[in-house]
């Protein structure tokens, strides 16, 4: 899609009916959301222009240089919220930029999607401005932000935008492209689903059932109780199947959050899927290599959402609790298009997705899902209404790796061991079978597993399944590689400074490794708190918002530092 008045020209266009600013590079593929949503839009007939990474220090001429489009300007910072992108857990700006060709820093501000917004209503106030992405997802009410240790307002009264859209948005972006398309304001998009705007009072019509009020941004200010309740009530609306309007008072005003309004299915995500990318960066950055694409352009994403309900993951914050699998027939295309690729030499970097194994996955009884609020399908226990198949995703693994030019499919993603197992062994099985036919055919060297922590009490606060698992894993995949002779290793994800761990635990947990004979951990992340996770709720207020019982953090840099360090 075009990036500068040239490339418009050439098209014949007079005007671009959306322009879609992004803080990343442009990469036409489906692993980068402005893209999906550029050719969703692209696909109904509308004329999309991309603006990526616009310089807002100048005259701001990136901006302007496509003057207005007829419908709205949308905006997203980038596959990754901007400051998680540009600091390091210390806060220590970074020195490089995966999603930037050249791989270098300072192509986007801090908090991108505010910056554009405002410079966008600045000049053209009378044009509407739409927000989407995931930092404008998981800040679309109250939240903490860690990078000024206080919480804010929702994004849409920072950033003066007219609407926004969360989640994975181009199922409703083209929804609201088509509204403004038939002559509708954008200040009568009021009962659009999965969008949220700021409103003078909260008399538009209902979505389902009742109006949830929560406590206003000023009250959660003076109080953590209020802020943790308003969490808590959040969290339990998002796991529901049909969710009820969030209205939230700010300033006199109120932000509404309008539910979703339904659960994406098999051909919805496959339309995303399957439109014509070319799956490459754009000619403009003349062979710069983009990390982040480079990472992910032999892969595969087979479906999305995570019932998984970790603490400290904003997934099902933001795709959502229930699994949206691809169909097979759409997975088996992206797979052919791989392999007629230039620089592609038979291996497939990842056929996975949030959580690998999840593929297909969800309530045997769905009446059971639409009456349920856990957190989680998985933590505690297993849920017994929880459809654990593993035939679809066994019978895909199979078909892929029989494909012609195929010659290696790795799961690079990583899999929930506690989706086949508990600290007795397979679930059935057809488990077993699974996590054999895993190891002989898909690891490409290391198993990607993430136990977080050892510590019980850690454990627990992050929502992981008791370590007596990992510990029954890593004798099953010995035993599965000794028994093929194979040499491949297991590689645990931890994390350090989580609300609950002290150095103690920090200590313990190393003390642990080396009994299990993993000297060096290579993949130790300081923890981050990131907006709309209950970790981040837990590491502002000092308690767990479920129970209201205290809970150690550590807040300090130096303390942060000191546990990390026991890992590395």
């Amino acid at each position: 899609m075009p990036t500068s008045r040239q490339e418009v020209e050439a098209l014949g266009w007079d005007q671009p009916d959306v322009i879609l600013f992004t803080g990343d590079a442009y990469v036409d593929h489906p692993s980068f959301g402005v893209a999906v949503i550029g050719r969703v839009l692209e696909a109904d007939g509308f004329r999309v222009a991309i603006v990526p990474q616009p310089n807002w220090r100048d005259d701001l001429r990136d901006f302007k240089k496509l003057g207005v489009p007829r419908l709205f300007f949308g905006i997203s910072g980038g596959c990754m919220d901007s400051m998680v992108n540009h600091y390091t857990a210390n806060k220590r700006l970074r020195s490089d930029d995966a999603y930037t060709a050249g791989n270098v820093s300072g192509f986007r501000p801090d908090y991108a999607v505010t910056v554009y917004s405002r410079i966008l209503k600045n000049l053209f106030p009378d044009v509407p401005v739409i927000i989407g992405g995931i930092e404008a997802s998981l800040r679309r009410l109250t939240h903490y932000d860690y990078w000024q240790d206080r919480l804010k307002p929702s994004i849409l009264v920072e950033s003066n935008a007219d609407l926004l859209v969360y989640g994975m948005g181009e199922h409703i972006i083209l929804t609201v492209a088509r509204v403004l398309q038939n002559g509708k304001r954008i200040y009568e998009l009021t009962d659009i689903p999965q969008t949220a705007f700021v409103a003078r009072d909260f008399s538009s019509p209902k979505m389902s059932g009742q109006d949830l009020m929560l406590h206003s941004y000023e009250e959660c200010v003076k109080s953590k109780r209020k802020f943790a309740e308003n969490f808590c009530r959040i969290e339990l609306e998002s796991n529901k199947l049909h969710p009820i309007r969030l209205i939230e008072p700010v300033d006199g005003k109120y932000v509404i959050v309008n539910p979703p309004e339904y659960r994406m299915d098999e051909k919805d995500i496959d339309l995303a899927f399957d439109l014509p990318y070319t799956r490459l960066p754009h000619p403009r950055y003349k062979g710069k290599a983009i990390s982040a694409f480079e990472m992910i352009k032999f892969s595969v994403n087979i479906h999305r959402g995570c019932f998984g309900g970790c603490s400290f993951c904003t997934i099902s914050a933001h795709q959502g609790k229930f699994i949206a699998s691809r169909s097979e027939r759409s997975i088996l295309n992206e797979v052919q298009r791989i392999t007629q690729m230039p620089g592609f030499n038979g291996y497939l970097s990842d056929l996975g997705g949030p959580s690998a194994n999840m593929f297909r996955m969800k309530g045997r009884n769905t009446g059971s899902c639409s009456k349920c609020s856990r957190y989680s399908c998985i933590y505690p226990k297993l849920c017994n209404n929880l459809d654990t198949n593993l035939t679809p995703i066994l019978e895909l693994y199979r078909k892929v790796r029989n494909m012609a030019g195929i010659k290696k499919v790795s799961i690079g993603s990583g899999i929930r061991y506690d989706l086949i197992m508990d600290a007795k062994g397979f679930l059935s099985r057809e488990h077993a079978r699974y996590f054999d036919e895993l190891i002989q055919h898909h690891v490409s060297g290391r198993l990607k597993v993430a136990p977080e922590h050892c510590a019980q009490h850690v454990l627990q606060a992050m929502r992981k399944p008791d370590f007596k698992l990992f510990i029954k894993l890593k004798e099953e995949f010995e035993h599965s590689n000794r028994s093929k002779n194979l040499r491949q290793q297991l590689t645990p994800y931890f994390i350090s400074g989580h609300p609950g761990c002290t150095k103690a635990d920090m200590r313990h947990l190393s003390d642990t490794m080396q009994q299990m004979h993993f000297n060096r951990l290579e993949q130790v992340q300081d923890f981050t708190p990131t907006p709309m996770t209950l970790s981040s709720v837990m590491y502002y207020c000092g308690f767990d918002p479920y129970t209201g019982k205290k809970i150690y953090v550590a807040r300090c840099k130096e303390e942060k530092m000191k546990q990390k360090k026991f890992l590395i």
